[in-house]
């Protein structure tokens, strides 16, 4: 491997803040995504990564689409992780604290993105009685489902999300229960619903752990 790959490697996906985060509230904010994350010194780790402790940077990084920048980098231990988790980390840290994403320099506003939702994790696929009363099967396919203007998908679950730990010791393969709709208080509080019933967890699209339909909306 080159020296520029190297380097690749280990600078990792970045969360471009507006304002320097308190370091309770960033621990707390990758717990939602890692239960089992820790500080070590100034820094974060989590599984497979570690999110580096906030260090002012230039303006330049976001393209000077903002004005002061705070750059929380999320960097591989050893090999890449798996599934995106580094890039999922620094976009879901990104969106809650109101900054910006930059992977491979590319600078992106996760509150931008539009048709997606959350998803709700299962230890066992269930049966389409099962998804009743909440979801309507669709007659020409076994998997897909519909609630009004919601659309839903059974979908299995590939890697095992850190934010769903606790399923696992009961599951042998998890299936995501994908929602997709307009409005994502809508869609948070039947993800919810089915949660209770199915015995799940809800999780936003970057695998963060949502404990109420309002976790899925940028904050104000």
């Amino acid at each position: 491997m080159g020296w520029l790959a190297k380097r690749r490697l280990r600078t990792g996906p970045t969360a471009a803040l507006p304002a320097k985060p308190d370091p309770a509230e960033l621990l707390r904010i990758v717990q939602l995504a890692d239960p089992g994350a820790k500080r070590d010194g100034d820094d974060i780790v989590a599984t497979d990564v570690r999110i580096c402790a906030p260090v002012e940077a230039d303006a330049e990084l976001t393209g000077g689409e903002l004005e002061q920048v705070w750059a929380v980098r999320v960097t591989a231990e050893g090999p890449l992780p798996l599934d995106f988790f580094d890039r999922y980390l620094a976009e879901g840290i990104a969106f809650r604290l109101k900054g910006l994403a930059v992977c491979r320099g590319e600078v992106s506003d996760p509150a931008d993105e539009e048709g997606s939702g959350p998803a709700v994790i299962i230890p066992v696929r269930p049966a389409a009685e099962e998804l009743a009363p909440l979801l309507e099967p669709q007659e020409d396919d076994e998997f897909t489902f519909t609630a009004g203007d919601i659309r839903a998908a059974l979908v299995p679950q590939k890697g095992q999300p850190p934010a769903v730990q606790e399923l696992l010791p009961f599951a042998t393969e998890l299936t995501a229960v994908e929602l997709r709709g307009d409005e994502q208080v809508k869609l948070g509080t039947l993800a919810l619903e089915l949660s209770d019933k199915l015995n799940g967890l809800v999780v936003d699209r970057w695998r963060f752990r949502v404990d109420a339909a309002e976790d899925l909306l940028p904050p104000e």
